[in-house]
């Protein structure tokens, strides 16, 4: 039921987002293996770099966390997860993303407005994250039956999926900003050590523009099989 009301552009936006969201993937991974081959000359982990960045404020405990390139910053438990890579190593890329995952840390210390409201509104966000889809396709599904508001409801919901990436877009990228300024004005990396840092952090940033870019498009695709419906 939810293809045929699918049309050839419809089909076209979906081809387009995915290209983007994979382009955006191989770049991150290609980027991330580039880097976790240099080694830096100070020697120190990525651990090292995330406590010295944190200390004394209050703000993170420095964890060590399984699964590749999973490194995060738990806000609730004021926790920084590092992956085995980051955790242990002493390359480019292990301190560029400790240092990136420290700075969301000083960004929840200092009240950063925009992690404060993106996490205000990560529940929301993670509602229409689940549901947005189910609703539409029942929606299709139940079409001529008095269920079309069920696709609204949807388009509602992916639009709230949708503005928690906009808004994570400012925090990504100050939290970039934060681990090389550190990075560099503490002379932990050398200038080229800084300069692959700062490429990789990019690479990263971009899954996240190529995940806002993405949604929207999916949003104009939901948008125009909802009026081919009606």
């Amino acid at each position: 039921m939810y293809f045929f009301y699918e049309s050839p552009i419809t089909w076209v936006i979906a081809i387009i987002s995915f290209i983007i969201a994979l382009g955006a993937q191989i770049g991150v991974k290609s980027a991330y293996g580039k880097y976790s081959k240099i080694r830096v000359e100070c020697s120190m982990t990525g651990s090292d770099i995330a406590r010295m960045i944190v200390n004394n404020t209050g703000v993170a405990v420095v964890e060590h966390h399984g699964g590749k390139m999973s490194d995060h910053f738990d806000p609730r438990e004021k926790t920084i997860a590092l992956s085995p890579e980051v955790y242990n190593g002493s390359t480019v890329a292990a301190l560029g993303i400790a240092a990136h995952e420290a700075g969301h840390a000083l960004q929840h210390d200092q009240g950063y407005a925009p992690i404060k409201i993106r996490n205000g509104i990560l529940p929301v966000a993670q509602i229409g994250s689940f549901l947005a889809m189910p609703m539409v396709i029942l929606g299709l599904a139940l079409s001529g039956s008095g269920f079309e508001i069920l696709i609204d409801i949807g388009i509602i919901l992916f639009t709230a999926a949708l503005l928690f990436q906009i808004i994570t877009l400012p925090v990504e990228f100050n939290a970039s900003r934060r681990a090389v300024s550190i990075l560099d004005s503490n002379a932990y990396l050398t200038k080229s050590e800084l300069s692959g840092a700062k490429g990789m952090l990019r690479a990263a940033a971009m899954t996240y523009v190529a995940a806002v870019v993405t949604t929207i498009l999916q949003l104009v695709r939901l948008l125009m099989i909802a009026n081919r419906r009606r």
